[in-house]
């Protein structure tokens, strides 16, 4: 596949892992996040290491492989088996933030805690394996352009991070699906919402929903059409 296709369809590389690897890193983490825009349910992150690194050259011509880009550009059957995919290829840490959290401390700072969760949960699941004994430099890569505040790790900001690098797109698909998961769970204890349809974001069933019942627990409550029903 040319580079030109590859930029047409927008399907992440290994290009920034193995530059950052050849700068001298030993992990190379990728962050992304859901759920900025809804006005219910939690604000999720993952974070993703790949297992082997040997991937990085192995991984481009394998079907599986070039379903780990942008979570946005797959459908839902894809995102769910690519999830099973990474799971068995990347180590994985998810972190979140609450509604309430949300409201407490806005949108944005609760993403950046978020992700700071998540990389705090992957490091604990790269301690159960052997793989990275011997790892002396990580480098955190955050999709867009904040950097998590005051954070022991190097980190970096990749703008369209899900379109560049393998290890982004996939914390992008485990985010939302992981997420995806927790508002079907919502949509079984607010089933007149329709949570499990819209995912918290501000459709039109949804702000019907809003009027007519009120908000649940679940919703952002600072987030303006949400204060306006209150």
């Amino acid at each position: 596949m040319s580079n030109f296709e590859l930029i047409y369809m927008k399907i992440a590389t290994f290009e920034k892992e193995k530059e950052l690897q050849n700068a001298g890193y030993d992990i190379i983490a990728g962050v992304d996040e859901v759920g900025r825009g809804p006005l219910a349910g939690p604000v999720v992150t993952a974070a993703c290491v790949i297992k082997n690194v040997s991937d990085f050259d192995n991984a481009p011509d394998e079907d599986l492989w070039k379903q780990v880009r942008d979570s946005k550009l797959l459908s839902e059957k894809q995102r769910e088996e690519t999830f099973e995919f990474i799971r068995e290829k990347f180590f994985i840490g998810i972190g979140k933030c609450s509604p309430k959290a949300i409201d407490e401390i806005n949108i944005l700072q609760a993403t950046l805690l978020a992700m700071r969760k998540a990389v705090e949960a992957l490091e604990k699941d790269i301690d159960k394996s052997d793989v990275y004994t011997d790892a002396e430099k990580m480098m955190v890569m955050i999709d867009g352009n904040q950097l998590i505040p005051n954070f022991t790790r190097e980190q970096v900001c990749v703008a369209k991070g899900d379109q560049i690098s393998k290890s982004i797109a996939a914390a992008s698909i485990i985010a939302k699906v992981a997420r995806d998961k927790m508002m079907a769970k919502y949509d079984e204890k607010y089933h007149q919402y329709g949570f499990a349809r819209h995912k918290g974001y501000g459709t039109k069933i949804h702000m019907e929903a809003l009027q007519k019942y009120g908000a649940t627990p679940i919703h952002r409550k600072s987030f303006a059409p949400v204060r306006k029903v209150l």
